[in-house]
């Protein structure tokens, strides 16, 4: 597997920590530069993963991984430090762990961590939600390279991506409250999605390429190209993306186009990253929010950009402003206009960091501006006719609109020591939507290595998250939002320990939660008696409880790459909770339907040179169970629940991906759900039996 290394013939250095001498950047030219990426399969202690052999017969990678080293910074604080710093937990995901596993998506892709639940409507990530630790997917935040993309229609439309997996470095998922880190939507986690900047390799211009092509089940066809530009100073990659599916089951063909660009400038005193993003679908929405109606449709479309300068020097100054526009049309018939909305949101904001180094750690503070306006024909309070917006390409127009500014301010401080690390900080937040009053998120973070193999790790943290436009005002023939509902709020203590020793790396991680006025849509026994199937958004107050083990055990390392398996890997999570009222709930569709248990089992093999095997097992048992999502009317309107449904509360899913790697191409095959097991992962839509792909990947320069 070293052979493609050896024929390079450079000079390797590798450093153990960044040189804070002014001349270090010249003592590396002309050598070839390890430098760490942490990554870790199963997602709970970021190191990077050996037995990804493969990499090593593709050209140029972006990065060579040491196993030793922790030096890439990852956010788990305002202000970033390496992983061998940080005082809290952050799972890393690299691109190497993507190609690993038979994944098409980004969303896919977070089904491998054990903290997260990821709830499909359809394939390939086409209206996906995503939570953590028993949260809803409106109760975390997601991120392109630290902007904010969450959107405030509703968490149902956050995790629409214009990337594809070609263009992620790594994905940062931090677990807990996370407030003071990353704003008010930050409450039960974030995951932040970092992509390729293509930065090595300054020497000379470079351009260079990939291609991926994919067929499968179902006329399914996913096609995707990139192109990277390296100068000196500045690096520029395009990609553009196709899928489509004929669909599993009636009515959920889709068909998706993204394009994204990013690209950035290197000078002596400052850096300069920025990003343009869109993606547009169409997709057969078959029962998504309602068994009612089988024949629903849905159409998005969302345009992003963003620009971050980062100065260099004592004092750091990191200001980042960014747009993001976002339509949706959706219909509860299809072709019908019963039901039939259209929606348009604008966000805009500004974030300005300012930070320094001196004798007692570094210090930051920082503001954040946020704007978020929505347009629609169903979300907001109502406009004079005289204000209606025509609605572009349609003769219809927006006839109601709601605004709200959120505006936050930041102040950390952080201790690294030889044996501690301490991160302290605090959000103050003022939000238009509900008074001009300023609202204290305090935290802590705490993290102590006893020995070289051993961290200790200890958090406090408080989190707000105010209600999407959805919650607020939604109406529809089954469902209701509440204009009274109040901003959750939330608690959280976690404690965890890191172990790393040859051969071997675990984690295990405990957390205690206090949701204050959490948001759910539920269906109440009077609603159930009255003969209706209305959900109505409302307050509850729940504690949450669980803990999450995860164990690596890196066969490579023991017996020098001549085991069969490279690595196994088990990760497991259990989430409890207690819900404090008496109000019977007959279903609930988000809080109160969350994992209990969640179990995957992974492993990685070489059959023979170039030739791997990745087998990846995932068992989920779900509380609050899909019976309660298929309520039946009966003549005398009483509502009862169709009971076969209890056996849709267990998961258990195998899939399988083989890979041809060669220098300048890859080939591979992969199977989801090879068992062929019918199961359902919101409500009652039905998800793809087994499903076969087939796929290539070149690289040209």
């Amino acid at each position: 597997m070293n052979k493609s290394f050896k024929s390079l013939k450079r000079d390797v250095i590798k450093w153990k920590q960044f040189s804070r001498k002014g001349d270090a950047i010249f003592r590396s030219l002309g050598r070839e530069i390890i430098i760490s990426v942490l990554s870790v399969v199963t997602l709970a202690f970021a190191v990077p993963n050996k037995s990804n052999a493969q990499t090593a017969n593709i050209p140029d990678s972006d990065c060579v991984v040491d196993d030793t080293i922790q030096t890439v910074e990852v956010v788990a604080s305002r202000l970033p430090l390496p992983m061998e710093q940080t005082a809290r937990i952050v799972s890393v995901i690299t691109h190497d762990d993507i190609e690993k596993y038979a994944v098409n998506s980004v969303n896919d892709v977070l089904k491998f961590v054990a903290s997260v639940d990821v709830r499909q409507r359809g394939a390939f990530g086409i209206q996906t939600d995503v939570s953590i630790n028993g949260g809803t997917h409106d109760q975390i935040i997601i991120l392109i390279d630290g902007v904010n993309i969450s959107s405030p229609h509703t968490g149902h439309l956050s995790s629409d991506f214009p990337l594809t997996i070609d263009d992620i470095e790594r994905i940062e998922v931090l677990e807990g409250a996370a407030s003071r880190v990353y704003g008010t939507s930050a409450f039960s986690g974030a995951i932040n999605i970092i992509t390729k900047k293509n930065t090595h390799n300054r020497q000379k211009s470079k351009l260079k390429g990939t291609f991926r092509t994919e067929a499968g089940s179902y006329g399914t066809i996913d096609v995707s190209a990139n192109v990277n530009y390296n100068g000196i100073n500045s690096f520029n990659r395009l990609t553009v993306a196709y899928n489509r599916s004929d669909g599993a089951t009636d009515n959920s063909e889709f068909k998706k186009y993204s394009v994204f660009y990013n690209g950035g400038l290197n000078q002596n005193a400052f850096d300069v990253f920025w990003h343009l993003g869109a993606n547009c679908q169409d997709f057969g929405a078959n029962t998504f929010y309602s068994g009612k109606y089988p024949n629903q449709f849905e159409s998005n479309q969302k345009y992003q950009g963003a620009i971050t300068l980062k100065t260099k020097g004592v004092v750091i100054f990191k200001p980042t402003v960014y747009w993001i526009r976002a339509l949706d049309h959706y219909q509860l018939i299809k072709n019908s206009d019963f039901g039939e909305n259209y929606h348009m949101t604008d966000v805009y904001g500004a974030t300005f960091n300012t930070s320094t180094k001196w004798m007692l750690g570094t210090s930051m503070i920082s503001a954040d501006f946020r704007n978020e306006g929505i347009l629609s024909t169903s979300l907001g309070k109502p406009l004079d006719s005289s204000q209606f917006v025509k609605i572009h390409g349609n003769d219809r127009f927006y006839t109601k609109k709601d605004n709200r500014t959120n505006i936050s301010y930041f102040f950390e401080h952080d201790v690294v020591l030889d044996k501690w690390s301490v991160s302290m900080g605090l959000m103050a937040n003022m939000n238009t939507a509900l008074d001009h009053r300023i609202r204290l998120y305090p935290g802590i973070d705490i993290c102590f290595k006893p020995s070289k193999e051993w961290k200790l790790y200890a958090s406090w943290n408080m989190a707000q998250r105010m209600p999407t436009f959805t919650d607020l005002y939604y109406k529809s023939p089954t469902q209701e939002g509440n204009v009274g509902l109040k901003p959750e709020k939330t608690s959280e203590f976690s404690c965890a320990a890191n172990y790393r020793g040859r051969g071997i790396r675990s984690n295990v991680r405990l957390f205690y939660r206090h949701d204050m006025s959490l948001i759910d849509w539920i269906l109440t026994p009077q609603d159930a008696g009255n003969g209706y199937t209305t959900y109505h958004a409302t307050n509850f107050k729940i504690d949450k409880w669980g803990a999450k083990f995860t164990m690596d055990l890196l066969f490579d390392e023991l017996w020098n790459d001549n085991f069969f398996i490279n690595n196994l890997n088990i990760s497991y999570s259990y989430i409890n909770q207690k819900r404090f009222d008496d109000v019977e709930v007959y279903a609930s569709s988000y809080a109160l339907d969350y994992l209990r248990h969640k179990l995957l089992i992974s492993a990685e093999a070489k059959i023979i040179d170039d030739l791997f095997v990745d087998i990846s097992y995932r068992f989920q048992n779900r509380k609050g169970g899909f019976v309660k999502y298929i309520p039946f009317v009966n003549e005398d309107k009483s509502v009862t629940f169709n009971t076969s449904f209890e056996k849709y509360k267990l998961l258990s899913l195998f899939d399988i991906k083989v890979k041809w790697i060669k220098p300048k191409y890859e080939l591979y095959i992969q199977a989801n759900n090879i068992t062929n097991v019918e199961y359902y992962d919101v409500g009652n839509v039905r998800q793809p039996g087994i499903w076969f792909m087939v796929g290539a990947k070149l690289y040209w320069k």
